[in-house]
């Protein structure tokens, strides 16, 4: 079977995935979800106009003059418009964000002013700006202010609750079984014997579900037996993916692809030309998608960012980005590239001329997580590329997990 493209691999997991159903959240419990529907505003903001200071409501009229003398006659704090209206030589105490009074067409800032007991002495010139919001600055009543795909941070859950939103429809969360494989794992916390060691891909895989807007069901560690292993992959029945660590290769401990295929599992490809990443499966199982991921730390967390990331997206009805790479300048020489797409671990730093510097580290081994972590980006090297000079224009998938 030939290797499958990186570019046509991830269209082909993402193509028949819809955005899953909608559930109404309290804005409380909002950040990080992803809206299902428009937040459309149902009142002006501000709501009328507004001083944007604390001052005096003038008639602009009446202060072309300085020093000038006017009779203060009532004052409108926040939450308290003043209910008469400003005159000829009228004066109105407000303060920021209190309604302008009819009449009134300028603010005055208290710092241009001095009080002699009812009258308010415009000491300096007040210069040209009105120091007015006027109604619907920020937005009107029937505007979109938050589209249906919009993952919601605290600016997001700001915005809604000024535009009286407290409740929201959002896409439930897309549920991830995690299914890690291989008698040589062991818990953190446990005794491994000599050939074992630590199994992180299953809480790595967790937190980058949790953190991308999914909820992950971790089904443990499943042994390297057909029994075992088909009772692990059934128990994701209601799953919307699941995900598999290691066991897709091709070696005689291999166990995943066949015992999912005595689970149901239609397999489509599993192999890909990536570097790191060849071994990915991908299939169907009773209505659940399969992705397989490697067992290496980092080609499952690589792999992970490069498919499972767009396949959560689409699940959320997050329209899907034209071009998530970036450009930077390489920090080092790179050799020439083989015949899988190389994705490599890589700092990034500042630079005069705008771009960022992105240098590999040295040593790629999909098993080195220490090099992972500190990595800011990965940068991307495109089948049989050639070899590249320090300074040479470079693609980079940041890493934001």
């Amino acid at each position: 079977m030939a290797l499958k493209p990186v570019a046509e691999a991830v269209a082909h997991v993402t193509a028949d995935l819809k955005p899953v159903t909608s559930e109404l959240i309290a804005l409380p419990q909002a950040h990080g979800r992803v809206l299902s529907k428009d937040v459309t505003v149902k009142r002006d903001q501000p709501p009328f106009d507004a001083s944007a200071m604390d001052g005096y409501a003038v008639r602009a009229e009446d202060v072309t003059e300085i020093p000038t003398t006017l009779k203060l006659i009532g004052a409108a704090p926040a939450g308290g418009a003043f209910a008469g209206s400003v005159g000829k030589g009228d004066a109105v105490r407000v303060f920021t964000g209190a309604p302008i009074p009819d009449g009134a067409d300028q603010v005055v800032v208290q710092e241009d002013t001095e009080i002699d007991g009812d009258q308010v002495v415009i000491a300096r010139p007040p210069g040209n700006d009105l120091f007015i919001r006027k109604r619907g600055l920020d937005f009107t009543e029937g505007q979109i202010l938050l589209n249906a795909g919009t993952r919601l941070t605290a600016r997001g859950i700001g915005l809604a609750a000024a535009a009286n939103a407290p409740w929201l429809e959002v896409r439930r969360k897309p549920q991830i079984a995690i299914l890690a494989t291989g008698d040589e794992l062991v818990l953190p916390g446990g005794s491994p014997r000599d050939d074992q060691i630590i199994s992180s891909n299953n809480f790595a895989l967790s937190a980058f579900v949790e953190g991308f807007g999914a909820e992950a069901h971790d089904l443990g560690i499943g042994r390297d037996s057909m029994d075992d292993l088909v009772g692990k992959a059934r128990a994701a029945a209601g799953a919307d993916i699941l995900i598999t660590i290691g066991g897709a290769s091709v070696g005689d401990y291999d166990l995943v692809k066949p015992a999912l295929e005595k689970a149901g599992l239609k397999v489509d490809f599993w192999r890909i030309a990536m570097r790191p990443g060849k071994p990915l499966m991908f299939g169907e199982m009773d209505n659940i998608k399969v992705l397989g991921l490697p067992g290496n730390p980092v080609s499952a967390l690589v792999c992970a960012r490069i498919f499972l990331k767009p396949m959560i997206d689409s699940l959320l009805g997050i329209p899907k980005s034209e071009n998530e790479t970036e450009r930077a300048i390489l920090g080092s020489d790179l050799p020439k590239n083989g015949i899988r797409q190389a994705y490599l671990r890589a700092t990034l730093d500042s630079s005069p001329e705008g771009l960022p510097v992105a240098t590999a580290y040295e040593a790629q081994d999909s098993a080195m997580l220490r090099m992972l972590n500190n990595a800011d980006c990965l940068i991307i090297r495109p089948v049989e590329a050639p070899a590249a000079k320090k300074g040479d224009g470079v693609d980079f998938l940041r890493l934001d997990f």
